[in-house]
Order: structure tokens, then C-alpha cells, then sequence
């Protein structure tokens, strides 16, 4: 049996739980679900279109938020009884958090940020990048129990059914709590998460300044994408940090990644090159962002990107 780690926020399953739901039913034939909190059951059922038979919901008022000593404690827990070969997370905040714990306490490996899962010889066999995106390597797990964390948006989804997944209520037992959230602040109204965009519109230091990040914002909107940005860009004020793409940020995979004056350094390259079509806007015909770029247009962002906002708001309204 492999088990997946699903996430959901409010009542909403994340995307990449069904990603991580279709290539656990592609390694195994039997798959299963993990959820923390009860408020997850509803949309963790859903992951029955997508090979999950059954839904183990960790029920306990503590694990409604989370807390990495009591979501190691009951997964681990959850292990022991329901005995899993196979344990298969998504290399989300969460999942990194928690998963390198439970590894340990399992005394097994775990093959980070997998943008390729297969089985070879009847072990797990990870792919993922190396020297900030520039290699490639793969990676097997030995023993009894393999564990992996599988990179946002590299994975497609696919519907095998069209029936909820079985829900098993579990009372978890979270232990004692180290560390008490007090709060937890939900993002800007209306922004679409990072990770899970399909869109992403990104700004660099040329904005100048956080006003200016406006038109990155509107271009994001008109597409139905979320909004990113560079290193410097973050460094310098002009955005929070939960929008920084790069190897010290969010690491992106969406369809369509457009970079609007951002020179295209290695560290912010690790976090978006495995976008499926990249555009970049830049002053400079020689910003090393272009070599990475399927279509490159050379001039003033501050023209070239309202512009862009205003055609695609016209097809949308004429669709």
C-alpha cells in the first residue's frame, strides 16, 4: 500500500494532492490518503477520482493548525499501525517540514524534491535537480519503506473514477505541544497561491519600488495567475518574501512564466526553469534570462506590460 500526504486549505483539496494521488496509483495499485484535522475530510475525499481508496483523517483539535512535533508524531503513528511500503508527500512547506522527521524516526531515506517517480527492480527510484537546477540525479531508496517528497506542478493529474474516497476517522494523539501557533495569517485577498498557479507573473529590482509592483499585480489578475518576484526585488522592500521564486524562495512550475525585469541569475533560474514556456521582458538584450527564455521581448516593462495586461483583459471579455 503507498500512502500520500494530502493538504487542503479551508475546505479545498491542493492541486498537487491530486498530483501526488496519480503518480502513487501509477507506482501501486493500492493507494491511500492521509489528512490532519477533520475540517480536511471533505475535501480529501475527493481524491477518490484519482485512485485513493481510502482517507485516514487524523482527528484532533490541536492538529487543526499546524504544529511539526504533533503532525510528526501521529503520521508516524498512523506508520505504525497501518504499515505503508510506500510514503509519498508533496514538497510543500508542510511537507518539508515534517517529512525529513518522519524519515528519521522510521530510520529510512527520503528523496527530496522528486520532479520524476518511478519503480525499478521493486524499489522507489527519485529524480530531482541538483547545483541549482543544473543536473539531474537520480536516487533509490532501500529497505522496507520508501519515502519521497514530490516537487509542486511536475506531475500530471489524472482521473481514474468518479466515486469519494472511503473516510476512516482516526482520534490522533498529537503528544505534547513544544510549540503553540497563536495565529496564522491567511494571504492577500484574492491572490492565487504561488505554487499551484498555472500563470505566474514575476517582477525584479527595475520595478524601483512596491507601488510599482502594481502593474505585475493587474497583468497577474488579467491572466488568473499569481504574482512573484526576485530575490533583489524582496531584498529591496518592493514585495513580502511568500512571493519570492528562486532557490531561496518558491520553487514554480506553471504553464506560462513571465519575468518582468529580472536579470535571470542562477539562484532565481533554480526556482522557475522547469516552467513549461517562459517570457521574458528586459531592457538589456543581454540579461542572462533570455537564454533560458522561449520568447524574449527586449524594451521598457513599464510599456510593454500594461500593454499586455489590456489585450489579454480584451480576449477574456470577448471569450
Amino acid at each position: 500500500m503507498i500512502l500520500i500526504v494530502a493538504e487542503y486549505q479551508a475546505t479545498t483539496l491542493k492541486s498537487y494532492s491530486a498530483e501526488l494521488a496519480t503518480v502513487a496509483k501509477k507506482l501501486g495499485d493500492s493507494v491511500e490518503a492521509v489528512v490532519f484535522g477533520a475540517k480536511g475530510a471533505d475535501a480529501a475525499k475527493k481524491l477518490g477520482n484519482y485512485g485513493v481508496s481510502k482517507v485516514h483523517v487524523l482527528d484532533n483539535a490541536a492538529l487543526e493548525k499546524f504544529e511539526a512535533d504533533g503532525y510528526t508524531k501521529v503520521l508516524c503513528d498512523l506508520i505504525t499501525s497501518a504499515k505503508p511500503a510506500m510514503v509519498l508527500a508533496t514538497a510543500s512547506p508542510l511537507g518539508k517540514e515534517i517529512m525529513p522527521r518522519v524519515a528519521m524516526r522510521n530510520k529510512t531515506g527520503l528523496i527530496a524534491d522528486s520532479v520524476a517517480l518511478d519503480m525499478k527492480d521493486g524499489k522507489l527510484v527519485g529524480r530531482h535537480p541538483i547545483y541549482a537546477g543544473k543536473a539531474l540525479v537520480d536516487e533509490v531508496v532501500e529497505g522496507p519503506l520508501a519515502m519521497a517528497l514530490a516537487r509542486p506542478n511536475a506531475f500530471s493529474t489524472e482521473k481514474v473514477g468518479d466515486s469519494d474516497a472511503e473516510i476512516m476517522v482516526v482520534a490522533a494523539d498529537p503528544g505534547t505541544e513544544r510549540c503553540v501557533v497563536k495565529e496564522v495569517k491567511q494571504a492577500e485577498q484574492g491572490d492565487v497561491e504561488l505554487t499551484e498557479a498555472n500563470v505566474v507573473v514575476s517582477g525584479g529590482r527595475s520595478l524601483a519600488s512596491a507601488d510599482n509592483f502594481k502593474i505585475i499585480r493587474d497583468c497577474a489578475k488579467a491572466f488568473g495567475g499569481a504574482v512573484g518576484a526576485s530575490r533583489a526585488a524582496v531584498d529591496a522592500g518592493y514585495i513580502s518574501h511568500d512571493h519570492q521564486v528562486g532557490q531561496t524562495g518558491k520553487t514554480v512550475n506553471p504553464t506560462l512564466y513571465i519575468a518582468c525585469g529580472i536579470s535571470g541569475a542562477i539562484q532565481h533560474i533554480a526556482g522557475m526553469r522547469t516552467s513549461k514556456y517562459i517570457v521574458a521582458i528586459n531592457k538589456d538584450p543581454e540579461a542572462p534570462i533570455f537564454s533560458k527564455a522561449d520568447l524574449g521581448l527586449v524594451g521598457d516593462l513599464f510599456e510593454i506590460v500594461p500593454l499586455l495586461t489590456k489585450k489579454i483583459q480584451e480576449i477574456k471579455k470577448s471569450e
